[in-house]
């Protein structure tokens, strides 16, 4: 059987379903926001203006039990006021993860419902914004160090052998848009230093735990002075510092981009303790971050996002390969 959840009327067809899980009026209609490793809809309620948010995961990335723990963490930092993050929506059989089917369908697919959070995108260039993104991953981080996981607590492990090494979860950086060998060339040596420069700064428990994983600023919104963190799917156990990294997404060649990090350390600074070793290895996890993004666009080729950044993206890796190996090559 064909799966027709890769098609956007599958994935409608998919979302209508998921809908009458839950305890939603009849008249609450799925609106496509984006596909990217998951289909996210927003769920409206013409009459009274309520909104939802509806998660349809993609099939093999994630098991029942490592949503679960995603779902796990949120609850977590909610309770003990860490973040201001997504509560799920259980369904009417009072689960938070309902397997759902539809016609044409191979096997079900996992959903999720979040209730609706306001705020808005933050801007690429707001120092301030930085600032309190840096005071609320801090907070995130001090939870963690703390927080007695769930036993059957399972995320993925983002190091170096699953993010620019042998078994990467979004594909070798190697099949990037764009690649030539002068180019694999140039990105083959940042790598293999950054591979040392990780192995130097070592995977202990000060350095190296749950992290969001994604903070990059589609996955942010700023609500008057408050920051909300949201979409916690790439969340998994990796560097804090890689949490810096992925805010600067995409933009990473921007003038303004040094000034942002540096807003960043003085907000994380506020509530974590950051040395001046960690805050001068920040660079190699924003080329980190860089060179993973080559491998997700060159893997995930059929979404907008992708598409977007295409062939330009991994053209624009070199200059700051360059510059990063002029500093640590």
């Amino acid at each position: 059987m064909t799966d027709t959840t890769t098609t956007t009327e599958g994935l409608d067809r998919l979302a209508a379903n998921a809908i009458a899980r839950y305890a939603l009026p009849d008249r609450v209609r799925p609106a496509l926001i984006n596909i990217s490793e998951n289909a996210t809809y927003r769920l409206d309620d013409p009459e009274t203006g309520d909104r939802w948010a509806l998660r349809i995961h993609r099939e093999g990335y994630h098991s029942p039990a490592a949503i679960a723990s995603e779902l796990a963490w949120l609850a977590a930092l909610n309770a003990a006021g860490a973040a201001n993050v997504p509560a799920p929506i259980a369904g009417r059989d009072g689960e938070l993860i309902q397997a759902v089917t539809s016609d044409g369908l191979a096997r079900p697919r996992n959903v999720v419902v979040f209730a609706w959070e306001t705020g808005a995108e933050p801007a690429a260039n707001d120092a301030e914004g930085f600032e309190k993104l840096g005071e609320t991953t801090a907070k995130m981080h001090a939870h963690v160090k703390s927080w007695v996981r769930p036993p059957w607590f399972e995320r993925h492990t983002w190091n170096f052998a699953t993010s620019l090494g042998d078994t990467p979860h979004w594909g070798r950086w190697r099949d990037g848009m764009g690649m030539t060998p002068e180019i694999e060339a140039v990105l083959a040596e940042t790598v293999a230093v950054i591979e040392r420069r990780l192995a130097r700064f070592g995977t202990g428990p000060e350095v190296f735990n749950l992290v969001h994983g994604d903070m990059r600023l589609a996955n942010l919104l700023m609500d008057g002075g408050t920051v909300k963190v949201i979409d916690f799917d790439d969340c998994g156990f990796s560097w804090f510092l890689y949490d810096c990294a992925t805010t600067v997404s995409f933009f990473e060649d921007a003038p303004e981009v040094p000034d942002l990090i540096a807003a960043w350390v003085r907000g994380y600074r506020r509530f974590g303790t950051l040395s001046p070793e960690e805050e001068s290895e920040i660079a190699t996890f924003v080329m980190l971050r860089r060179i993973l993004l080559v491998a997700w666009i060159g893997s995930h080729s059929e979404t907008d996002l992708a598409r977007s950044m295409g062939v330009a993206y991994t053209k624009g890796t070199v200059p700051l390969c360059e510059r990063y190996l002029s500093r640590f090559g």
